[in-house]
């Protein structure tokens, strides 16, 4: 059993934890940058010093113990103790120090982006030494990655629905309803039969605020990313929402028409969300501060 705990000692721990979220040793792979032989290895080493079984692996497929189960919570709860030191003791000297994890959601507008780099820029200037990581992402996966604790801040248009989080919004951005040539409401035949008879692309997460003002009854194509959405339009088959400002290229070149703008376009609330629950350290309250602080100046649409 482990006696005094030791680097190596949270080592295989945390490599124990990152196993069970991904689900087992081959989904483990890719996000521990190991083969699946060595995540074996390391795994038995540690059933090893503790002289039990933490998981199985068989035609079943991977499964965590009970003794297992037991370990996992006590993990989890003694690396956020370690999280909370670590934030208390570096907010001794009064220098930012640790890392900033912050995930967007993918096609933002270039002003949107304009405004993420200046809360940097305002961030750098403090006194800090942090590492600051961005990542885009699709919503549902923020909000994974966020319920996790694996990221600390998320923008996106999330569905509302995770009453774990805090949110905050920082700007909105305007969706018109779009079709291509070869697609009948293109040559400007915007009457409500063909409208309705349109088949228009589905997308999970507005889908769920119910907030878009054509509401399709046939949807045979899915996307959740607008570059998905923008092939399915193009081929003129169907009709589907895209933020304006991405669309608007393709508008110049004749690929794409507004479809009753105004009438048939809405705005999307994009959020700051952060998990409830997750105690910020000082670093990443004064980059939130920082955040907001550059959003500021956005009145609605950034």
């Amino acid at each position: 059993m482990l006696g005094q705990l030791h680097d190596l000692d949270l080592h295989l721990l945390r490599l124990f934890v990152r196993v069970v979220e991904c689900g087992g040793f081959s989904a483990a792979q890719g996000d521990l940058g190991l083969s699946q032989s060595s995540i074996s290895q390391q795994m038995a080493k540690l059933e090893t010093r503790l002289g039990y079984r933490l998981c199985s692996r068989g035609k079943g497929g991977f499964k965590v113990t009970p003794k297992g189960e037991q370990l996992l919570s006590a993990t989890r709860g003694l690396f956020q103790s370690i999280e909370a030191f670590r934030h208390q003791s570096n907010g001794v000297a009064g220098r930012l120090i640790g890392e900033v994890r912050l995930g967007i959601s993918e096609a933002v507008a270039p002003s949107v982006l304009q405004k993420v780099a200046e809360a940097i820029r305002r961030f750098r200037e403090r006194d800090e030494s942090v590492r600051i990581e961005l990542m885009t992402a699709m919503p549902g996966e923020m909000e994974r990655l966020l319920l996790q604790q694996r990221l600390d801040l998320a923008i996106g248009y999330f569905s509302m629905a995770q009453t774990a989080f805090d949110y905050r919004e920082l700007f909105s951005e305007t969706q018109h309803l779009y079709c291509a040539p070869g697609h009948p409401l293109f040559t400007g035949d915007a009457e409500d039969a063909v409208l309705k008879a349109s088949d228009h692309v589905d997308h999970p997460y507005r889908f769920l605020r119910n907030d878009e003002p054509s509401q399709g009854q046939h949807c045979s194509a899915r996307s959740e990313q607008v570059e998905g959405t923008l092939a399915f339009i193009l081929s003129g088959k169907h009709v589907g929402y895209l933020p304006s400002h991405y669309a608007r290229s393709w508008e110049d070149k004749g690929l794409l028409r507004t479809v009753r703008e105004g009438e048939m376009s809405f705005d999307v609330a994009f959020q700051l969300a952060r998990h409830r629950a997750q105690v910020p350290g000082d670093a990443q309250q004064a980059f939130e501060e920082d955040l907001v602080a550059a959003f500021g100046e956005c009145s609605g649409a950034c």
